[in-house]
């Protein structure tokens, strides 16, 4: 089996990479502004679910994200708990979702509530239990989520999708069940790139998180991965300019107030972020742009040298669990 060509930077040139694009002068008043107008309140609605399983309770989440749409959610909690639990926000990849009641990861067999996110307009790959609508109209774009109101940074389709993960944080803090102290963020991918948000929001409306876990993130350094990914949602963006002629300082500003090297430059918490040297989806120098700019001083990334966008799976999970647990001990 051949190896893949390597289409990035070598590894010492990653640790010494800093992205070179200068964060928007409204960046903070457009997310304060953001965050301000979606301060509703968050209508949090219960049901149990029978899922089969005996150790885990599962439960359907509704609750209010931007504009007031309805976002669902899984609450799995370890059956026969006691007292509020530390809880796991996790967020979900390119067209995936939530999935059925009884598909979980293994936070909740690990002690911890779990709150598993749609993220609205999207689950069409892995299919799941009634999954988010978008409500909002969007301009033509490119077919997917990438340039879905890529005119505006008001009107982007992350403008949205990124309000929603703060709401599900706010939502994760205010459970019975929870421990508002001790909140924990993750995703993989596009959720990888939720969690910097989320984590680099959370200060804006009061939170204080424990610990966020990017895993091989996206949405980071828009503008070096459209140089650079040979594969993926990136190349969504490319499509929509090959189409719509002179509009690239358009978009490239819109993208810029979502890009994760700048949201993670206000994150306060501790991380442990992952990296696929092969990765040719979400570029390892994007992702080691975010890495770091990172807001807090207690960081670690994981390399997995031989891997694509799939990094380390089943092997870093099992970091992540330890590494989670010395955060919240």
């Amino acid at each position: 089996m051949s190896a893949m060509p390597r289409s990035d930077l070598p590894l010492q040139d990653l640790l010494e990479y800093r992205c070179s694009t200068p964060e928007p002068q409204d960046l903070d008043a457009f997310w304060e502004r953001t965050l301000a107008e979606n301060a509703h309140p968050l209508d949090v609605r219960l049901e149990p679910v029978e899922t089969g399983l005996t150790l885990v309770d599962t439960f359907d989440v509704t609750f209010s994200g931007y504009g007031g749409a309805p976002i669902r959610a899984w609450l799995h909690l370890p059956a026969g708990r006691s007292g509020p639990l530390p809880v796991v926000v996790q967020f979900h990849g390119y067209s995936g979702g939530r999935g059925l009641a009884h598909q979980m990861a293994p936070w909740p067999l690990a002690g911890y509530a779990h709150l598993t996110v749609d993220t609205r307009g999207q689950g069409w790959s892995n299919g799941g239990h009634e999954p988010t609508p978008d409500p909002e109209p969007s301009a033509p774009h490119h077919p997917g989520s990438m340039t879905q109101g890529i005119q505006s940074p008001d009107t982007y389709f992350y403008r949205r999708v990124y309000t929603d993960a703060v709401r599900a944080l706010q939502v994760a803090a205010s459970l019975e069940a929870t421990d508002a102290e001790r909140v924990a963020v993750v995703g993989g991918s596009q959720g990888g790139a939720i969690t910097i948000a989320a984590a680099g929001l959370a200060p804006k409306v009061g939170l204080r998180l424990r610990a966020a876990m990017p895993d091989v993130p996206f949405l980071c350094d828009f503008r070096r991965a459209l140089d650079v990914a040979t594969s993926g949602p990136y190349l969504e963006i490319e499509r929509y300019l090959h189409t719509f002629r002179g509009r690239e300082e358009e978009a490239l500003a819109t993208l810029d107030h979502f890009d994760g090297v700048h949201l993670a430059r206000r994150a306060e918490c501790p991380t442990l972020f992952s990296v696929g040297l092969l990765d040719t989806t979400c570029p390892p120098s994007t992702v080691f742009g975010a890495y770091a700019g990172w807001g807090a001083e207690d960081k670690q990334i994981k390399v997995y040298p031989f891997n694509n966008h799939e990094g380390g799976e089943g092997y870093h999970q099992r970091r992540q669990l330890s590494w989670l647990a010395e955060r919240l001990a």
